[in-house]
């Protein structure tokens, strides 16, 4: 295994550098100008945006300015903000705990309702269990997120007046009270991220749970007389967790990067939010930041994932 990992991590390393490269080239090569807000300010000169690109970097060849930004990133700085002037590695930081709290807990919640649902779905196919499970996850896949987080304004806000429409960023939790608004806040867009991640998460555990029932080491566990939770939980979970982990593997790195479109609907100032508003205004180096992260995050997990294989189905060599 620590051979195998060595040489997977070794394999990392040029496939970052490709993607680095890659999305450089695009963000830096994208129509716009980062500096495009000073070109309407009357009482700034042209010397003085020019000073100001050059403080940036941006008057320099593309490849000198892609070294620079890689050795910068490599030791810990993401450089600055053209928008806000703050360090990238500071506004990804104080964003984060807002993703983390929504996206995190709209996927723990999503586990918790998909394995229990894909599994009863797939021993009870044809019924009108599975029925219903099959039309939840069509029905959750298909809608998108912004809909259904429209749907849910418009419901439990407008209609019933249960939660509030938008997320307060200046809520401080000290007391009871506050972490009960807390909580308030963060209940639509929680679900609405768990409806659809838990409706994507049901139709693979289904399918390898329905894969794994027609083999010959089931009905022998079933000729033995054991009842359905000890062959689902001694034999066919391991098994059919294989595919499952590798969804769960590439949908892990979207809790640290947030959720674009749902952070949108609901204002919260998460991640997901920060990176459609550096898109919006050019802001060059959050983008290159967040995207990268997003890469470094996808090439561990798969990785993570690969590893986890072995540790379920001791088939697997390295």
């Amino acid at each position: 295994m620590n051979r195998y990992l060595f040489r997977r991590s070794l394999i990392s390393i040029p496939t970052l550098i490709i993607i680095s490269i890659v999305i450089f080239a695009i963000l830096a090569l994208a129509p716009g100008d980062p500096m495009s807000e000073f070109a309407s300010n009357p009482s700034l000169t042209a010397e003085v945006r020019e000073n100001i690109r050059k403080t940036f970097g941006l008057d320099q060849p593309l490849y000198i300015r892609y070294f620079k930004w890689a050795i910068a990133f490599i030791s810990g700085d993401m450089g600055y903000s053209f928008r806000s002037r703050s360090p990238v590695f500071d506004l990804i930081l104080e964003r984060l705990p807002t993703t983390l709290w929504v996206v995190g807990f709209a996927y723990i919640f999503a586990v918790i309702i998909a394995f229990p649902l894909g599994i009863i779905s797939a021993l009870k196919r044809y019924s009108a269990i599975d029925s219903i499970v099959t039309t939840f996850s069509f029905i959750g896949i298909s809608i998108p997120t912004f809909f259904t987080g429209l749907l849910f304004i418009i419901i439990f806000s407008v209609e019933l007046n249960w939660f509030p429409s938008i997320y307060r960023s200046t809520l401080e939790v000290r007391d009871w009270g506050s972490f009960i608004l807390q909580i308030k806040q963060s209940i639509m867009p929680i679900c609405v991220l768990a409806l659809f991640y838990a409706a994507k998460l049901v139709r693979f555990i289904r399918s390898s749970v329905t894969e794994e029932l027609s083999q010959d080491y089931v009905r022998t566990a079933y000729a033995k007389g054991l009842n359905d939770f000890r062959v689902v939980k001694n034999h066919i979970l391991r098994n059919a967790l294989i595919p499952v982990v590798t969804l769960i593997a590439l949908d892990v790195p979207s809790i640290f990067t947030g959720a674009l479109i749902t952070e949108q609907v609901f204002s919260v100032p998460g991640i997901g939010n920060l990176l459609i508003a550096s898109i919006t205004s050019n802001d060059t180096p959050v983008v290159m930041a967040i995207t990268f992260i997003y890469a470094i995050l996808i090439v561990v997990f798969n990785l993570i994932a690969d590893l986890a294989y072995g540790i379920l189905d001791p088939r697997v060599k390295y």
